[in-house]
């Protein structure tokens, strides 16, 4: 997209931002980009932790003089209009003469009642908190039209620069054989020492000179070698089927597979792998979501959990011309692969937000549940286990994520609703929990997922 016309805006608007859940991570990209962006300005930033807000703010450089903590209404009515307020009640941000809410707690039961209390008011949404669209989606969306405001996910999360790639696919006529991301961290392999090293942050290596062996990519049977040598490296991650739920749940594009495929790949080689089965690739259906491990040489870019669609090639001539170009084509000329190798967190986000805020562009009235995230046990697990989201990829200890289409598996409770549920009764390994194995009656967010249902 052209942002010229948003780079000559000269009518004196600006947006103006709040932010739940600031201090850290996302938040903390978004806040350092904020001064940056002359259409923008920081007006209110809600954490539980208000003192880290200053320290964070003056880190980053804003104008001291110019912040004020806000204990209740009274206090934001007599707040300066160019005052940067900082609060502990998320419910408060609303109050403050904001145009633009960005929630990125993570916490499905405050990022719910933010958003709806947002869009009531006809501010507009936009959404880090990918565990809260997986459920609530679509019921975000239409309130959004209800109330004449935009719902958006934001730029610098995979979610939304993947549909970015996929709306431009389909508005070029392009047909789309799948779409996914790579995963968080990469593999990457020296050829001259056999050194293997993960970068998760670990440290985790060891020396695999015959990784040589299946260092070019043959056919499937590389994937599988590959994925013999790597085992223990791989996993099935919940940040990753997450943000595919979102996808789905906008595009219609399904599941590959429940736990999705997560072949190890280097860039190239992405347009020979999901294809059709029948043409090579490891594709059962097309029209999916799917997953790699991006594996690379220590001399070669990242894909930094970059986006990628793999599209069907109709004209042979026309993509034969593009294939002398250079870009990344299947050995059958039938598929190419386009894709962005990034996604920038907050940095990229004031996007998002001018395009909403300026332009109204962001909703999705077509959001459905495609898909429901679900979890499988991973062992037997006892009535009267409590189920808790932890860690860097929310993860849930003793479950395995599932990504299923809606419909197949009757009454899957979704895995983000799960955090702080107790079981009802036993769940054998390999079976995913359902409504039956935990009360979510009384969760606000598990009903707006059962009102989305019924859109």
């Amino acid at each position: 997209m052209d942002y010229t016309n948003l780079l000559n805006d000269s009518t004196g608007k600006k947006s103006k931002v709040g932010i739940i859940g600031a201090t850290r991570g996302y938040g903390y990209t978004l806040l350092a980009q904020i001064p940056k962006v002359r259409l923008m300005e920081l007006r209110v930033i809600c954490s539980r932790h208000p003192e880290e807000c200053l320290e964070v703010l003056k880190e980053i450089g804003y104008d001291e003089g110019r912040i004020v903590f806000c204990e209740n209404r009274e206090q934001i009515e007599g707040a300066g209009e160019d005052d940067i307020l900082i609060v502990s009640d998320y419910r408060l941000v609303m109050e403050c003469g904001i145009t633009a809410l960005v929630e990125c707690t993570g916490n499905t039961a405050v990022s719910s009642d933010a958003a709806l209390l947002a869009l009531g008011k006809g501010i507009n949404v936009y959404m880090v908190s990918k565990e809260t669209d997986s459920v609530c989606g679509p019921v975000f969306n239409q309130a959004a039209v209800e109330n004449n405001a935009v719902y958006a996910l934001v730029n610098g999360d995979q979610p939304r620069n993947l549909l970015d790639l996929y709306s431009w696919a389909k508005l070029l006529g392009l047909e789309v054989v799948a779409a996914g991301k790579s995963s968080e961290y990469d593999f990457v392999w020296d050829r001259e020492t056999g050194e293997f090293t993960y970068t998760d942050g670990s440290g985790a290596s060891e020396s695999l000179p015959e990784l040589l062996k299946h260092w070019k990519y043959e056919r499937r049977e590389t994937l599988e070698e590959r994925r013999k040598m790597l085992e223990k490296y791989t996993g099935v991650i919940s940040a990753d089927l997450c943000e595919m739920n979102l996808v789905s749940n906008i595009t219609g594009l399904v599941p590959a597979a429940p736990f999705l495929n997560y072949p190890i790949a280097k860039i190239s080689e992405l347009a020979d792998i999901f294809i059709p089965e029948e043409e090579g690739g490891i594709l059962k259906k097309t029209g999916v979501v799917d997953v790699f491990y991006n594996l690379r040489g220590t001399d070669e870019a990242s894909f930094c959990g970059g986006e990628f669609i793999v599209v069907r090639c109709e004209n042979e001539k026309m993509w034969d011309i593009l294939r002398g170009k250079g870009h990344v084509m299947s050995k059958n000329g039938k598929y190419a692969c386009i894709y962005y190798p990034y996604h920038y967190m907050g940095l990229e986000t004031p996007v998002s937000i001018l395009l909403g805020d300026f332009m109204e562009i962001g909703t999705h009235p077509e959001c459905r549940q495609v898909t429901v995230m679900a979890g499988a046990a991973e062992k037997d697990l006892p009535k009267g286990t409590v189920l808790s989201v932890h860690g860097h990829h929310h993860a849930i200890e003793g479950l395995v994520p599932q990504l299923i289409e809606r419909g197949t598996v009757e009454n899957l409770a979704p895995f983000y609703l799960l955090n702080g549920m107790v079981l009802l009764r036993d769940v054998k390994q390999g079976d995913p929990v359902t409504l039956a194995d935990v009360d979510l009656s009384q969760a606000e967010a598990y009903k707006l997922y059962t009102k989305g249902l019924e859109i």
